[in-house]
């Protein structure tokens, strides 16, 4: 009886919970499957975090919806040379602090970025900054760059105000300056991040006051939130979950393409996936079309490069492995592993993840392989293939800029090792030299040509096995308006508010 009634009281609580979100029109409470793991952009790169983050600071240009090149702090941008451009800053934006925006900010972060080992490669093209006045900064590459301006859209170019970080120190991460439109409030890790409408936002104040990220790691908890109403917005609801979402009248569900991939990442450092004729077996030991239809319900479709269809530089010719079990066995043979071998693959706390390493687990079992899988907690996870601890890994990867250039170098470069994005530990002189050509050049039929033969000789190595493109989804109340998905998965929180 004490139990049923503990039970009873939870229920009411958290019923009352719901009815206060949806009795409160100025609070859009946004659900993701992980916490941010920090809110500096040059101290991480993964998704929960720059869902967040990207509500807070803004970068010199940004990407619409069609990955078009738009303004952001730079009101404009002008070529000067093959190698600089000059970007001419917008006139009177306040970071959170007080402070104006000045090119000396500018200069700051791009020069932090490039020392970030995180994230250095996004800009690693960038030679210099210069200050030309408080509103001009000129930006000079080594050599010719054709994806400048996408890269500088990029979260992790945003513009971060220089006193707010020497001040903010070790701490900076936790308590996040600036010139968003929405400002940082409070923290409470593992279950919310609470941001505050900027007054002084340049395109004008949101209209939603107050804006509450809340981690919900598992996507049925998700639902449910939708459902009971503790929940606005919820992002990447489960494939199981999507039909319920889409029957009930006060929800809206909503599937778009992305740029996102799906993989399981082979660190080649291991004595035992040293040779490709192992990670080749694996790949052709996976039957992906299972992987589609049970994991992501068929959301999601058969890859044949770590690049998508949406991405320029997409070479639909790169060798994709198709299911075959004897071919898998005979190559595992040929390495010298007849009578099979072991293998541990990681996981984070994530259903499809989890979904795809019990199948996957299942299906090379079949042709000699004993997977032991292991879950461990989203930032755990990362620093770990960041330092190389583990032997498989399911990850993904979005191509935000939309370019191959960034869809392929921070993955496969040698000089991304590690938490730049290449936890597979690649290293292939004839791919870097083919990425570095790619991206030292501002002809974009040469640089297919160049990102064209890259995949071929990653497919042909293959460090990763790309298991799927994914779609992108979120499920809303019905109530609130405003709100775009981007192909990038970095959703803007501006714009969207709540009709009562």
């Amino acid at each position: 009886m004490k139990k049923k009634i503990l039970l009873l009281s939870a229920l009411a609580i958290f019923l009352g919970n719901s009815l206060n979100a949806l009795a409160n029109k100025d609070t859009l409470i946004v659900a993701q499957g992980a916490d941010a793991k920090v809110l500096d952009p040059h101290a991480t790169n993964d998704q929960p975090s720059s869902r967040v983050a990207g509500q807070i600071y803004d970068s010199l240009v940004k990407q619409d919806t069609n990955m078009n090149i738009i303004p952001g702090l730079a009101e404009s941008w002008t070529q000067i040379d093959d190698t600089t451009t000059e970007f001419k800053l917008r006139n009177g934006v306040k970071f959170h602090n007080g402070e104006p925006l000045t090119a000396d900010d500018v200069k700051f972060t791009l020069d932090r970025m490039k020392a970030s080992p995180q994230v250095s490669h996004i800009i690693k093209a960038i030679d210099s900054i210069e200050v030309v006045d408080d509103n001009t900064v000129r930006i000079k590459t080594d050599k010719p760059f054709g994806a400048l301006l996408s890269h500088l859209s990029h979260t992790a170019a945003s513009i971060l105000n220089r006193e707010a970080v020497e001040k903010g120190g070790a701490a900076y991460g936790q308590n996040p300056v600036g010139t968003g439109p929405y400002k940082f409030v409070s923290w409470q890790a593992g279950d919310r991040i609470t941001l505050q409408a900027n007054p002084d936002y340049y395109l004008g104040k949101a209209p939603t006051e107050k804006v509450i990220f809340r981690s919900i790691v598992e996507g049925t908890n998700r639902t449910i939130g939708l459902e009971t109403g503790e929940v606005d917005i919820a992002y990447d609801l489960e494939p199981v979950d999507k039909e319920m979402v889409k029957t009930l009248p006060t929800l809206d569900y909503v599937e778009e393409p992305s740029l996102s991939m799906a993989y399981i990442g082979f660190n080649v450092n291991k004595e035992s996936l040293k040779d490709k004729k192992v990670r080749q077996a694996i790949s052709y030991g996976l039957n992906v079309q299972d992987i589609i239809d049970v994991a992501y319900q068929g959301s999601g479709a058969k890859a044949n490069s770590p690049i998508g269809p949406k991405v320029f530089g997409y070479n639909p010719d790169a060798r994709g492995y198709d299911y075959n079990p004897e071919k898998a066995k005979e190559l595992l043979k040929e390495a010298g592993y007849e009578k099979g071998l072991k293998l541990k693959l990681w996981t984070n706390d994530n259903p499809t993840r989890r979904d795809i390493a019990v199948i996957a687990q299942d299906q090379l079992k079949q042709i000699g392989i004993d997977v032991t899988i292991e879950t461990l907690e989203w930032g755990a996870y990362l620093d770990g293939t960041a330092r190389g601890e583990h032997d498989m890994f399911i990850l993904g990867w979005v191509s935000v800029t939309g370019d191959a250039d960034y869809g392929l170098e921070p993955l496969f470069n040698s000089a991304n090792k590690g938490g730049a994005g290449n936890r597979s530990f690649y290293s292939n002189p004839q791919v870097d030299e083919l990425l570095t050509k790619a991206k030292n050049s501002t002809n974009p039929e040469e640089r297919k040509k160049y990102y064209y033969e890259a995949q071929e000789v990653i497919q042909e190595d293959a460090p990763i096995f790309t298991v799927a493109y994914t779609t992108q989804n979120i499920g809303k109340q019905k109530t609130v308006e405003g709100f775009v998905m981007h192909p990038a998965g970095h959703h803007k929180i501006y714009g969207a508010y709540k009709t009562k």
